[in-house]
């Protein structure tokens, strides 16, 4: 149902049920319910990418055939963990149809990485079932008020091209190197101080429903948390040959 493993500072988990477009049902809901507290739990993975397996779809959302397995009550989400704030950052890798529920997981990660064959809706507005995995709260924070509602109103598909000129995603990759690309983001990203990069990560997530007051607040509540992270980081450019670019 779910396949888990660790690749590099990654952790790797994907949505195993190709048969199914990689659908959620109750089994598979609670599968990815572990797999990200096995992910928040480890200190030594430090960014999850989340997939579906095979080209043909990253998810399909929640299966309908077996919808009465799901808990619209879980705490977690009924898809698994799409109320829960992820403790450290987290990649979509997108290939083919992210549809309903799986459309909501995805905006659930902080990044999204398409292929140019990835297909993208609130397909669920054709069946009469709602959005409840984040997607009302987390579509209008990553393409504004605007168009998340003409998507989530419409149910119409957004093809990867326009899904990445309107921000529903950062990037387009060719087919099959979906996976690949959002390891080396993951990589890049593990690659710098984790404790800071979590915190200006936690003041931007948290700072988005707060006023800019409160936010700037915030912001210098945790960066002064950091301060010795800082002075450590100053050291080290310092000590570096003449003509090093700052912040490199």
């Amino acid at each position: 149902m779910v396949a888990g493993e660790r690749r590099g500072a990654a952790a790797l988990v994907t949505i195993d049920r190709p048969e199914r477009h990689n659908a959620v049902d109750g089994e598979t809901a609670a599968a990815l319910l572990a797999a990200f507290r096995a992910f928040a739990a480890d200190d030594d993975a430090r960014v999850l990418v989340l997939t579906g397996a095979g080209d043909a779809a990253f998810c399909a959302g929640a299966d309908l055939k077996a919808i009465e397995t799901l808990d619209v009550d879980a705490p977690g989400g009924p898809l698994g963990f799409t109320r829960l704030a992820s403790p450290k950052p987290t990649i979509a890798a997108i290939s083919g149809w992210c549809l309903a529920g799986g459309l909501e997981l995805a905006l659930w990660c902080d990044l999204r990485i398409a292929t140019e064959t990835a297909v993208l809706g609130c397909a669920e507005r054709r069946w009469g079932v709602p959005l409840v995995d984040g997607g009302t709260q987390r579509l209008p924070r990553v393409i504004g008020t605007g168009r998340a509602l003409e998507l989530v109103l419409t149910g119409r598909d957004v093809a990867a091209a326009e899904a990445l000129s309107i921000g529903l995603v950062n990037e387009v990759v060719p087919p099959g190197r979906h996976v690949e690309r959002a390891l080396e983001l993951a990589e890049a990203i593990a690659a710098h101080p984790q404790e800071t990069v979590r915190s200006d990560r936690r003041a931007l997530l948290e700072g988005e429903g707060l006023t800019l007051a409160e936010g700037l607040a915030l912001e210098a509540r945790l960066g002064r948390d950091r301060l010795a992270d800082a002075r450590d980081g100053a050291e080290r450019f310092a000590r570096r040959p003449g003509g090093a670019t700052p912040g490199r």
